[in-house]
């Protein structure tokens, strides 16, 4: 068979695998009594990471050069990245939801490189000379390994916001330790329990009292009422805390630590990577920096998810304000990414649509 039927062949056959990947695991979430359709899933993204593979070796075998140097072989291997690092994700987290959030972008970013490109973008050509370099496979996928990392870690903390709409959770503590540094309010919260504040006539300190029915909590001890004194101004005022299921709860925080070991993951694939891009344009350009618009992303990206890291490490934060911080970082991945290179400007451009 020709390399570019067999070529042709394998992007027509991603792109499908991944569509039917992702109403599998719509499906799976919408009903998730179905039998065989989590296992359906994982086979759908294995299958599609496969043929992106053979996808890129043809193109490797042909060309002769590792299969980096446009659009099309870059959006593929991003592609190709998205779906291993799922299927890290998924067999850590043992949940299929993480697929609801990966496989439509896997699949829309394969659509785009399949169906939009033109086909002058898709064909091999030979090399320039400035990329005529060890750089190209050191520095190029190092940095969209990172960009895959850091784009799944984001979508779980994406699907971490949507499934907790609404609530105001933290799970202080519960990343980097066995939850002992939780809030006492995600813990009764996770426990069924009914908050309630209430004011004393005697005193101008209101009380948080705790009230649980009988039961088990999740150290394996009887529920009990809890007293905690909080110095806040006298109201009269009553907070219930909506309780949340077991089965939820326990989602929430598969997507939180998944999302955070992810992310992990991306970010020192990222300093890596800018460091090997700093040392290849030395050689290439005869300095290390030159705040070129994709350097400048760069390193926005860097700064995004380092404090991120540093909020999650050094501050304790869990929860909601993390993750709207990663799925910031989802948008910024994209500009660096993608947004400057097709904007035609700087030494890193695809020159597509200026």
């Amino acid at each position: 068979m020709d390399l570019v039927v067999l070529q042709n062949w394998l992007d027509n056959a991603s792109f499908a695998v991944l569509f039917v990947t992702m109403l599998i695991y719509w499906g799976g979430a919408a009903f998730p009594g179905i039998p065989y359709l989590p296992a359906l899933g994982t086979s759908g993204m294995a299958i599609a990471n496969m043929c992106i593979a053979c996808l890129l070796g043809a193109r490797w075998w042909e060309a002769g050069y590792f299969p980096l140097s446009n659009l099309y072989e870059s959006l593929f291997f991003l592609t190709w990245g998205i779906t291993a690092i799922h299927l890290i994700a998924e067999n850590m987290s043992r949940s299929r939801l993480v697929g609801v959030a990966t496989a439509p972008v896997a699949m829309g970013i394969t659509a785009f490189a399949t169906m939009t490109l033109p086909a002058p973008m898709q064909s091999a050509e030979p090399l320039v000379p400035a990329l005529k370099s060890n750089w190209l496979m050191m520095h190029v996928s190092v940095m969209m390994l990172s960009y895959a990392a850091l784009m799944v870690g984001s979508l779980l903390a994406i699907a971490f916001l949507v499934v907790t709409r609404g609530q105001n959770i933290e799970l202080r503590g519960s990343s980097i330790g066995t939850g002992s540094f939780r809030s006492a309010n995600y813990q009764l919260r996770r426990s069924g329990v009914e908050v309630v504040r209430e004011t004393s006539p005697q005193s101008a300190t209101p009380l948080f009292i705790a009230r649980a029915d009988a039961g088990v909590d999740l150290n394996g001890s009887a529920k009990t009422a809890v007293l905690n004194k909080v110095e806040t101004k006298p109201t009269q005022k009553v907070d219930r805390a909506e309780p949340l299921s077991p089965q939820r709860l326990s989602l929430v925080e598969t997507l939180d630590n998944i999302s955070y070991r992810v992310i992990g993951l991306g970010f020192p694939l990222l300093t890596i990577g800018i460091i090997a891009g700093a040392v290849w344009a030395n050689e290439a350009w005869g300095s290390y920096w030159s705040w070129d618009p994709k350097e400048t992303w760069a390193l926005i990206t860097w700064l995004v998810f380092a404090a991120y890291l540093h909020a999650r490490i050094t501050r304790g934060w869990q929860g909601r304000r993390p993750a709207i911080l990663a799925a910031t970082g989802f948008a910024v991945v994209w500009v660096c990414y993608l947004g400057v290179n097709l904007l035609g400007k700087g030494l890193h451009s695809y020159g597509w649509f200026f």
